[in-house]
């Protein structure tokens, strides 16, 4: 079975018909996040699919996408009312 990293994507989208199909190919790998911001639980085939699946969805010359990978022995810190991020025992897709 592959390993699922923790990733943070955030994207910067100027049009709004980009930036709707930006939030629709983001859905479909993000586990939780808010406005542009997404956490994504991704093995490395579903990390390369999302870049390419955004890279054809953005103008690359105005537009940004940034994907980061998070170092899983880092202290998660959270404020206010928000929940770590975990890697669930299991992921539905359906």
């Amino acid at each position: 079975m592959e390993t699922r990293k923790l990733y943070v994507a955030a994207y910067d989208v100027r049009d709004e018909k980009r930036l709707r199909r930006a939030l629709q190919v983001m859905k479909g790998y993000a586990t939780g996040g808010q406005k542009s911001v997404f956490e994504c639980f991704l093995t490395e085939g579903e990390r390369n699919r999302l870049l390419a699946a955004m890279k054809q969805t953005l103008d690359l010359d105005v537009d940004s996408l940034l994907l980061v990978e998070l170092d899983p022995r880092m202290e998660v810190l959270t404020f206010g009312i928000a929940v770590p991020p975990r890697d669930p025992p299991f992921f539905y897709a359906g």
